[in-house]
């Protein structure tokens, strides 16, 4: 695909950081939420279907409360993401008014993507609320949410939620122009680069950057939300958010930010939930034999590949498939529980029932329940 393909996206993501929505001192930055409302909301009268996942909310907190740097407590940083984003909707609410747009507020935490069922709910409130007319407004719900169950970043949740909702176009606007083949602050000769259809390692090593002290994310985290949208056959646009008018000329393929191209069409939606939406609760390792028969025919895994098992797990949940170096090959579900698959690995799936007493599978995971990454 080129640019000039992204004039036919219908519905697309766009998640803005903080330190596109507010100042340098914590507080909104009026003009440029105004300008967001404004350019989303021609979108919408253009037919095309707009989430926005907006970031800022412990940062307008900060400003809002008068505090001069983010704080670093857990505690605090909940309360104060509960100030913060009730100015953040307040504001946003009356700038989307102003353009005849209603706007609705969802907050997710990481384990809405863990469980199928959670997972289905949240896609079904997002399609609703487009299928109204109305632009939903996305953040992590930072007053509740702990470790356990943090996105981290807003990247990430935006490549979840673009690939929830099976978005044609993903746009992160950040505080830079794009991604460059060097760190643009210790290297002013750094390069953009235009378009990236494969994210190599060096790439990863130069991107290890974090954003504004006011920020959770820096360039890694954004190449991390690549890495969810591109295998689900969604173009990825990284872009300044101060630019003017960044949205509608990134959708009329105007050469602005960086375009990461999708290697592959998209995934059916429950492979794409297998494949990004839900996190492993544990690993299984593989021999190359098994590698290969999932890598490049198709099948499913069978106990004789599996060499080792990591973590607890049940039947049902999503396991991690690595090959034995430690690189991940795959996502399933498992038909078996851990402890059952360590008194099954390195067998053939004849011998599943002498092994456990019963057979209800013979492999661990069946391909249809299977993502190679």
């Amino acid at each position: 695909m080129d640019r000039s393909d992204l004039r036919d996206c219908r519905r697309i993501v766009v998640k803005v950081g903080t330190s596109t929505i507010t100042h340098p001192t914590g507080k909104l930055n009026l003009l440029r939420m105004e300008r967001l409302a404004r350019a989303l909301s021609d979108l919408h009268n253009q037919g095309k279907d707009v989430l926005l996942i907006s970031s800022g909310a412990v940062g307008a907190g900060v400003g809002r409360m008068g505090l001069r740097e983010r704080p670093s407590t857990l505690p605090m940083k909940q309360a104060l993401a509960a100030v913060g984003q009730a100015s953040l909707m307040q504001m946003y609410e009356k700038f989307f008014g102003e353009y005849g747009q209603n706007v609705g507020q969802v907050l997710l935490t990481r384990d809405a993507f863990d469980d199928r069922h959670r997972y289905l709910n949240v896609r079904n409130t997002l399609c609703g609320l487009l299928e109204l007319g109305v632009v939903p407004i996305i953040n992590e719900n930072d007053t509740v949410a702990v470790d356990e169950i943090k996105f981290g970043d807003n990247d990430t949740l935006s490549a979840l939620v673009a690939v929830a909702v099976q978005a044609d176009l993903l746009v992160i606007l950040s505080d830079i122009d794009g991604l460059y083949d060097r760190n643009p602050k210790e290297h002013p000769d750094a390069t953009r680069l235009s378009v990236v259809s494969d994210i190599s390692d060096e790439i990863r090593a130069n991107s290890t950057g974090r954003g504004s002290s006011f920020a959770s994310g820096g360039m890694y985290t954004k190449l991390a939300a690549a890495d969810i949208a591109l295998p689900a056959g969604i173009p990825m646009v990284i872009a300044s958010g101060g630019e003017d008018r960044i949205t509608r000329r990134i959708l009329e393929g105007e050469e602005l930010g960086t375009l990461f191209v999708p290697y592959q069409t998209g995934r059916h939606a429950r492979k794409q939930w297998i494949a990004s939406g839900a996190r492993p609760q544990g690993v299984l390792v593989i021999d190359d034999g098994a590698v290969e028969a999932l890598t490049e025919g198709g099948g499913s895994l069978l106990p004789s590949g599996v060499i080792a098992v990591r973590g607890e797990f049940s039947r049902g949940h999503i396991v991690s498939i690595q090959e034995i170096k430690g690189d991940e090959v795959a996502r399933g579900l498992s038909n078996y529980d851990s402890s059952e698959i360590l008194a099954i690995l390195g067998h053939q799936s004849e011998e599943i029932a002498d092994l456990l007493g019963d057979k209800d599978f013979d492999e661990v995971v069946h391909r249809d329940n299977l993502a190679v990454l």
